[in-house]
Parts: structure tokens; C-alpha cells; sequence
């Protein structure tokens, strides 16, 4: 990169240690609530996974409703939690998986390159694996580009990282 450039990535990351946090707070407070009491009402994570568990469909959605509350409080965009569809499980009980989604797809790098490149005609972009690298001659270049994809809507949570002077 010549001297005269600045650059900063586009990414999709979450604090997993944050999603952990977020769900045992809902899981604690789902077990101390009385509207909770003997609904068979669960949840827990594996991976990159949270799932849910309940004996209703209603109690299932205030428990999502609940994870959801923690992982605002603890800045986990809720775009970065993509929910299934609500299954039947066993004895008419419901369950739900809700993904935790990082690294931004292959069709959404093209999207965000493409757009970028067109908002701000004086930057470019690299696609690197899951992150857009943009590169531009002026600050005031890379701002503009930066304030551009934070008002569009890709549909997943993005941050903006490594910023290089």
C-alpha cells in the first residue's frame, strides 16, 4: 500500500465470550421467573448455535424475546442472530435454533464491494476472504464510504476495523 493511502476493513464479528454471557443471563433469569415455572423452558449454546426449548410456542417466543434483551444489553447486534423456524418437538412442545452469524458471506462482500465502489467513486475495495478491505487517497474519502454502508441495510450486523492513516 503506497505511502499516500489509507484503508480500513469492513467485517461481521461477534464477542462469542458476549454471546456466552447473554445466554446464561437469559437462561438464569428464565429459570427464576414465574411465567417460566414448569414450561419446561430452556436454552443453551453449542458453537455457533443457541437453542431453545419450551413446552408452548408462546412461552418459546418470550424466551427468544428474553435472549434477545440480554444481548442488547451486552451490544450483540441482533443481526447477528439469525432465527430458524419455530419446530414442533416432542409431547407438542416447540423449539427454535438460533444462529450466530460471523464473517460476512460470499454474496454479501460482492453486495458491499459493488455498492461502496458506487457510493464513493474515489475509493476502491478488495474482497479478502470474509471482510472488504477500502482503500482511498483522503480520510474524508474512506468517512464518506464508512457513513454510506452504515445507512444501508445489508442485513447483517457490520463493524469497521483496522483503520491505517
Amino acid at each position: 500500500m503506497a505511502k499516500d493511502q489509507f484503508s480500513f476493513d469492513i467485517v461481521s464479528e461477534v464477542d462469542m465470550q458476549e454471546v456466552r454471557n447473554a445466554v446464561d443471563q437469559a437462561g438464569r433469569e428464565l429459570s427464576q421467573r414465574f411465567d417460566f415455572k414448569n414450561t419446561d423452558t430452556k436454552i443453551e449454546l453449542t458453537e455457533e448455535k443457541i437453542e431453545l426449548h419450551s413446552g408452548t410456542e408462546d412461552r418459546l417466543k418470550a424466551a427468544l424475546q428474553v435472549l434477545k434483551e440480554k444481548a442488547i444489553k451486552r451490544e450483540i447486534p441482533l443481526k447477528a442472530l439469525s432465527e430458524g423456524p419455530i419446530q414442533e418437538a416432542s409431547k407438542g412442545s416447540a423449539r427454535i435454533t438460533v444462529t450466530v452469524v460471523t464473517g460476512i458471506p460470499d454474496e454479501k462482500t460482492k453486495e458491499i464491494s459493488k455498492f461502496v465502489r458506487q457510493a464513493v467513486s474515489k475509493v476502491q475495495t478488495q474482497i479478502q476472504g470474509a471482510q472488504v478491505r477500502v482503500i482511498g487517497k483522503s480520510k474524508d474519502d474512506l468517512q464518506a464510504a464508512m457513513g454510506a454502508v452504515r445507512e444501508h441495510d445489508f442485513g447483517i450486523a457490520l463493524q469497521f476495523t483496522n483503520y491505517r492513516p
